[in-house]
């Protein structure tokens, strides 16, 4: 046992690590390619922060432990709305200057809510993956239209701003990229493994250590970055991370696993619990951050609502699992 949660701790320092290396060396490397600094917001940010969930689960399906795959992924939406923008409002207020950002905002809802179909017959067939593939792309191809129309949007002068405080030559970005992504493979192999040996020796689900200790391990990388960009003064960093990495942890996490190994009778709570919760607390930010009467925020009261239904989901899974 003491092995088993070694490596959870070794593998959750890595990650967070080359996945700081990776997201840093992806937008240098893009930035000098010429790619705009909103569309590195939008696509590169987005998918570096999701990386360490993409590979974990990716893990998890090639090891048949489906219920630790879409543990994480759902699991890990419910702690970037829940508990990193909870704690971030609670701290500080988070204003959404974006317009990119407000558009995003139903888009995720609708992508949200069109998870429930594909998890309410208990199967993530390899055409539901491919589904949520060609939506993925769709999404990337809208966000290159949306970069080009906006381009002094709030999002992307941030992004900027955060570019250009990390600049580095493109042989070390390239560099950094290479290592990140390598550090990511090796410290999303020893997670996986220490989390399937963990719930095996202590009798737990796979999906409650995907929803609790693995979602929230791989979302640390935003945890951090959110928690950085609040205290600078980038609001729209914030919640903009925390939307495209959501966006990309339901489409591209979800998606990437199914494909490589079709999920068959999941669990019938992930659909009513997991999923539900997803889903409302999801509906909370929509509501909260659109700003239908003027500019959109999450206030402080509004961020201790998040994190309370953070813990009160989380004690809920804990009540079951000693149950």
């Amino acid at each position: 046992m003491l092995i088993p949660f070694a490596t959870i701790i070794v593998g959750l320092v890595l990650l967070v690590w080359s996945a700081d290396r990776f997201v840093e060396g992806a937008a240098a490397a893009a930035r000098h390619w010429g790619m705009s600094p909103l569309l590195i917001g939008m696509v590169i940010v987005g998918f570096g922060t999701s990386a360490p969930e993409m590979l974990v689960s990716a893990m998890a399906a090639l090891d048949d432990s489906p219920s630790l795959a879409l543990g994480n992924a759902y699991g890990s939406n419910i702690v970037n709305i829940g508990l990193i923008l909870g704690v971030t409002a609670l701290i500080k207020p988070i204003l959404v200057h974006s317009s990119v950002v407000r558009k995003e905002l139903p888009i995720l809802l609708a992508i949200t809510a069109s998870s429930g179909f594909i998890l309410w017959d208990r199967d993530v067939t390899r055409l539901d993956a491919g589904i949520l593939l060609v939506v993925l792309c769709a999404y990337m191809a809208w966000s290159i239209v949306t970069s080009r129309k906006n381009p002094a949007d709030a999002f992307g002068e941030e992004i900027k701003e955060e570019v250009a405080a990390h600049a580095m030559p493109l042989d070390r970005a390239l560099l950094w990229l290479g290592i990140g992504l390598a550090v990511l493979l090796v410290s999303s192999r020893m997670l996986v493994w220490g989390a399937v040996e963990v719930a095996t020796a202590l009798g737990v689900s796979d999906l409650i250590i995907g929803l609790t200790i693995v979602a929230v391990g791989t979302s640390l990388p935003e945890f951090a970055s959110s928690l950085m960009a609040a205290k600078k003064g980038e609001h729209d960093i914030v919640i903009g991370n925390v939307v495209g990495s959501n966006l990309f942890n339901a489409l591209a996490v979800v998606g990437i696993a199914g494909a490589i190994t079709p999920m068959s009778g999941t669990p019938a709570e992930l659909f009513y619990r997991d999923w539900s919760t997803m889903l409302a607390i999801t509906i909370a930010l929509f509501v909260f951050a659109y700003g239908f009467k003027g500019q959109g925020r999450i206030n402080r009261l509004e961020g201790v609502s998040l994190l309370l239904a953070y813990i009160v989901y989380t004690g809920y899974l804990a009540w079951q699992t000693i149950s």
